[in-house]
């Protein structure tokens, strides 16, 4: 026996699952992209009706179904197959809990993640930011309502993670739909938020906040947070997902305008994936900075402990780090001005 080989080989099974990982995520995605959780979500149905409702091959559509199964997204019965609780709930257009325009986002990000080894030796993103926040209008379309799906989730957290109380005029820097803006509005009906974000992005994000019915209260506006000086005047500035597609200068840039955009005692709330000092964990944000990296032409991840240090050096007092609850995997920092 090689001295240098250990005793007890360890189990290959893990490395054999992340081989086919993709097996599983793209039976998902196909399945969701092709209607089938909708077309189920009005009853079960046997998998020849499946087919003829959806277009797609009789006998490859058996073997789609069984693998839906096998995952836990369908179940099947004397009846045909149906949409088991999990797709049921988040699955089907239109329920409270629906992710369905989240994971087309995941969807069109799958050919991206191909092309990890280019991007690793050639300079620039594998997908272009402004396909999906505006040069692309079905993409930036499944890019702000997955935004919304998400954020409808984390939001509810968020509001009760920050006392905004006596606070009226927020500015949210890179909003997106505006989601969050729109939930600190349900729950303080005195404050009143500004959503900044690119012009393709903020349409849609008229549309989200009008669906919400607070059109009066939450504005958004077209404005580029890297390239303009951020309104003065504001009680609360909030920062979420957008530290991640920035470098740590354009990160400290962003804190500074911030502060610079804030009333005397004034809160800056920055919420975003963020690791463990030293950047090796948690798992899903190291994943996480390599989808930025094929995304967007600084995109990465940052530590909390990083941003902390950001806010205090730019002037910000009393900065708190707070996790999410589990298992969301974000993390929220609240600073504010003397």
């Amino acid at each position: 026996m090689d001295e240098n080989e250990p005793a007890e080989r360890p189990d290959p099974k893990p490395l054999m699952e992340l081989t086919t990982a993709y097996w599983g995520s793209q039976t998902l995605l196909t399945a969701n992209r092709i209607g089938l959780f909708e077309h189920l979500g009005h009853g079960p149905a046997d998998a020849a009706a499946i087919a003829d409702a959806l277009g797609i091959r009789p006998r490859e559509t058996g073997l789609l179904l069984k693998a839906c199964v096998a995952l836990g997204l369908l179940v099947e019965s004397s009846h045909g197959f149906e949409n088991s609780l999990l797709s049921d709930t988040y699955l089907v257009p239109g329920s409270p809990g629906y992710l369905g325009n989240a994971i087309r986002y995941s969807d069109d990000l799958y050919s991206t993640w191909g092309n990890l080894e280019q991007v690793l030796r050639e300079a620039g993103p594998s997908m272009p930011t402004a396909e999906y926040t505006g040069g692309d209008p079905e993409r930036t379309r499944h890019f702000v309502y997955g935004m919304h799906n998400r954020a409808l989730g984390i939001g509810g957290a968020m509001i009760g993670m920050v006392d905004l109380t006596g606070r009226a005029r927020m500015l949210d820097v890179g909003g997106g739909p505006g989601t969050y803006s729109a939930l600190f509005a349900r729950q303080y009906p005195k404050l009143r938020s500004q959503v900044m974000d690119l012009p393709e992005v903020a349409v849609v994000a008229r549309e989200i906040v009008a669906s919400m019915g607070l059109s009066d209260r939450v504005v958004p506006v077209a404005g580029d947070y890297s390239m303009e000086d951020f309104p003065p005047g504001n009680d609360v500035v909030l920062i979420s997902g957008v530290m991640h597609r920035e470098s740590e200068n354009g990160c400290r840039k962003l804190v500074e305008k911030a502060r610079d955009g804030l009333n005397s005692g004034g809160m800056l709330v920055i919420s975003d994936v963020l690791t463990d000092n030293g950047g090796a964990s948690p798992l899903f944000a190291t994943l996480f900075g390599l989808n930025m990296m094929l995304t967007a032409p600084n995109g990465g991840v940052h530590s909390d402990f990083q941003v902390a240090g950001w806010m205090q050096e730019a002037g910000f007092l009393d900065v708190v780090i707070k996790p999410f609850p589990p298992p969301m995997p974000h993390r929220l920092l609240t600073g504010v001005v003397p």
